[in-house]
């Protein structure tokens, strides 16, 4: 399950990017409205945290055009406005759910976890280029019908590129997504989960399908990169 996090305080997106990953949902990061409406109409997430205070569009104007655009992703609205007025706009705007700062962590995992159940049947993307397919239902990786095992951050990484088929993550991209927002590039970190990940999904296979763009950063590709959806019924 991929979450995006819609807000522009660094130490809150910081404490709820943790606390999902924990939770095994796999994080991206927007830090003000006009990102965050970029990257939700592009990606297929199963959910957006949002908040309604934020630079260069408010959640409210961002929940409004997504819902315009036929984005149906369930949408939680975050403010520290409490009153009446201010959960009927966002509710009224098309958000799905309600939630005052401060809030606790817990009942935000309980009210993610009640907007998935909603849906009779669940959207899932099974992710595939080549031979390679990861689930992010499951998390499983197999490659050639083999099983992967991967670490939480490798598994981060390939999930990241493998929404990207065929384009170019930067190393900038990367940081940022796997790492955080104020991630620096002065070691070579990314460059080490590159070639872990290239040990496991490409040592001993026919073809490699993580190539690197020098000077730039790396993609991930086959002859045909391709994104498979498939629905299951939720249990």
């Amino acid at each position: 399950m991929t979450i995006l996090v819609v807000e522009d305080e660094i130490k809150i997106t910081r404490f709820i990017k943790k606390g999902l990953e924990m939770d095994h949902y796999t994080v991206d990061i927007a830090y003000d409205g006009k990102e965050a409406l970029e990257k939700a109409e592009i990606n297929n997430y199963d959910l957006i945290i949002l908040d309604i205070m934020l630079p260069k569009m408010d959640g409210i104007e961002v929940c409004k055009k997504l819902r315009e655009a036929k984005v149906e992703t369930p949408i939680i609205m975050l403010t520290a406005k409490n009153t009446v007025e201010d959960r009927i706009k966002g509710l009224d705007a098309g958000a799905d759910d309600y939630l005052v700062k401060p809030f606790a962590f817990g009942e935000l995992l309980a009210r993610i976890r009640a907007l998935l159940r909603r849906e009779k049947t669940v959207k899932n993307t099974e992710l595939q280029v080549g031979d390679l397919t990861l689930n992010p239902a499951t998390h499983e990786v197999f490659r050639e019908n083999k099983e992967i095992s991967l670490s939480s951050k490798e598994y981060r990484l390939l999930d990241y590129m493998m929404r990207r088929p065929g384009h170019v993550c930067t190393r900038t991209m990367i940081g940022e997504h796997i790492w955080g927002y104020n991630f620096k590039d002065d070691s070579n970190v990314i460059d080490v989960y590159i070639s872990y990940l290239r040990r496991k999904i490409d040592k001993g296979f026919r073809a490699r399908l993580i190539h690197t763009v020098r000077d730039v950063g790396y993609k991930i590709q086959d002859k045909k990169p391709k994104i498979k959806t498939i629905n299951v019924s939720a249990s």
